[in-house]
């Protein structure tokens, strides 16, 4: 009997796992909506808040019910005392993103509604988790620099509440809002690997700690979170550089990546690069840090010039390469980026989470079980005839 073909389509690209209200993206016309409403207008008019309740309850809130959800969040944002005692046992030089993963159980234990499984306790604990994930962050990065962590400061907007207990300084407001449309824009992203990875485990009647754990654990992957990061390591190494043109096609010549160069969805320009590239400029001129801006369009710009000449014109920035240095000029340590990009992603996983639990747009089987090809060793259906250990040679 011969042995089964290989599939030709790995990795599910292409393939559609669910129907979603969520969010749409057309990579051939760069255009992403979250809820039908396009990125760039809720960047320009919408908060991190806003956009967070349309994307959990499907429309954008009158100005009763944004105050109440807003309250919510502030009230929920404080940590409970066994989670502060707990990361302060822990080892100081783990990585954040480790931390924020193992964090998220904790959580789980300290919600009153984690066996509430209706739409509504789903929700609240959805609330918890957006308010309390930026708090677990700025206070892993105060612990293990030997600092006490701080409350939350409720007179201040959800981004320059997390600038706060940060650094402690309360935070120039033109910056907090700056940070706010950063994490509208990295709210949601349709079936990304972190959103598939949470929806999956969800699939499965777990509750939304554990699907939003995965997330945090798919999106700690060199190939999906992290990117911006690695984009601020490359603008510090050619932060002396003569010659960055030579230096951008030495590298490309050695088939070697620009970080922050293409994407996996869009043929044209990332929406969202747009306002961090003009967000990089502003933020450099206001701090006198032009030069991480002035080093990134220098790159971009020779990048796209070696990219064409190659006839790879469909690489274009995308939204990690001009947010390295606006995070960067925030004052965000580079190990801390993948997090504020999961403390931004958790609207977006919860608000999947709830759709995949209780089916506002699909009709699929509860659980996910994709089929694979066998490639292995084959002996027929009979399968092969087991050998006693001591006849093996």
């Amino acid at each position: 009997m011969s042995e089964p073909v290989r599939v030709k389509n790995i990795g599910l690209r292409g393939v559609a796992v669910a129907d979603t209200k969520i969010s749409f993206i057309d990579g051939e016309q760069g255009v992403l909506i979250y809820r039908g409403y396009r990125i760039e207008e809720l960047a320009e008019k919408s908060s991190y808040i806003e956009t967070a309740y349309l994307l959990l309850n499907a429309v954008l809130p009158d100005a009763r019910q944004l105050r109440g959800f807003s309250g919510e969040v502030a009230a929920a944002r404080h940590l409970p005392g066994f989670i502060i005692q707990s990361l302060k046992k822990w080892p100081k030089d783990v990585t954040p993103m480790d931390v924020l993963q193992a964090s998220v159980p904790l959580l789980a234990m300290a919600d009153p509604d984690l066996a509430d499984e209706t739409r509504d306790g789903n929700v609240r604990k959805a609330i918890r988790l957006i308010a309390r994930m930026p708090s677990v962050i700025a206070a892993w990065e105060r612990i293990r620099k030997g600092r006490e962590p701080l409350p939350p400061e409720d007179g201040l907007t959800h981004a320059g509440n997390f600038l706060w207990q940060l650094s402690g300084e309360r935070p120039d407001p033109e910056i907090a809002r700056d940070l706010d449309v950063c994490l509208i824009l990295h709210a949601d992203h349709t079936f990304n690997a972190s959103t598939f990875a949470c929806r999956e485990v969800v699939s499965t009647r777990a509750h939304i700690y554990a699907g939003v754990a995965a997330g945090v654990g798919a999106l700690s992957g060199s190939l999906h979170g992290g990117a911006n990061a690695r984009v601020m390591k490359m603008l510090r190494e050619v932060e002396a550089e003569k010659d960055i043109a030579g230096w951008v096609k030495r590298q490309l010549d050695k088939g070697e990546r620009i970080m922050g160069m293409g994407h996996a969805v869009y043929k044209t320009t990332d929406p969202r690069a747009k306002f961090l590239e003009e967000m990089s400029l502003r933020l450099g001129k206001k701090l006198g840090l032009e030069k991480w801006h002035r080093l990134s369009a220098a790159i971009e710009d020779a990048a796209m010039k070696e990219f064409e000449r190659k006839g790879k014109t469909t690489i274009r920035a995308n939204v990690d390469f001009y947010s390295a240095s606006v995070y960067h000029m925030m004052g965000i340590p580079d190990d801390l980026f993948t997090t504020v990009f999961a403390a931004s992603r958790i609207a977006g996983w919860c608000a999947h989470i709830i759709e995949e639990k209780f089916g506002e747009a699909q009709e699929k089987p509860m659980l996910y079980r994709p089929s694979t090809e066998y490639v292995g060793h084959y002996c027929g259906l009979m399968g092969c005839s087991y050998t006693p250990l001591e006849e093996r040679t």
